[in-house]
């Protein structure tokens, strides 16, 4: 996004038990850059914002009863986010590990056209990470998986 005042059209919110340590881990280990914090007179967060390309998440504590990490509720997640990269995922996914990220998933080829791989955070959050690396059409897909697709949004070649 160039404009700085321009919004993405669809973003994340992301709760940790400790966000200000989540906010500096996410951008050593997969390279999200801070927006926007917000802060209290006492230095306690209220809100934080983080961009990856053209997307953002909002970066926050439990604020609320019904709001938790996964590290409070057992590991569980209820959600799992998926980043999109334009290059680099090989060097990407040595960086996540370099920095602490449990590795769920390595690197792999999918048979739909895209690497991938599968991180943990160290609260618990799991990260999706890929790359399209070539344009399969629905029937090589549908071959490759043995499964059937209803509908397809990668592009053919």
């Amino acid at each position: 996004m160039d404009d700085p005042f321009s919004h993405a059209t669809l973003g994340s919110g992301v709760f940790y038990k400790n966000p200000l340590a989540a906010l500096g881990w996410l951008s050593q280990a997969f390279g999200f850059e801070r927006s926007m914090l917000v802060t209290d007179a006492d230095g306690k967060l209220v809100h934080a914002e983080m961009r990856f390309g053209d997307g953002y998440i909002v970066v926050d504590s439990e604020w609320a009863s019904y709001i938790a990490s996964p590290a409070s509720v057992g590991g569980k997640n209820t959600q799992s986010l998926y980043v999109r990269l334009t290059s680099g995922i090989e060097g990407h996914f040595e960086r996540a590990k370099s920095a602490g990220a449990v590795i769920l998933q390595p690197l792999a080829d999918q048979f739909y056209g895209e690497r991938t791989y599968k991180a943990v955070d160290p609260e618990g959050h799991v990260w999706t990470f890929s790359q399209t690396v070539g344009h399969v059409s629905q029937d090589e897909a549908e071959k490759l998986s043995g499964m059937k697709i209803d509908g397809w949004h990668y592009p053919s070649q």
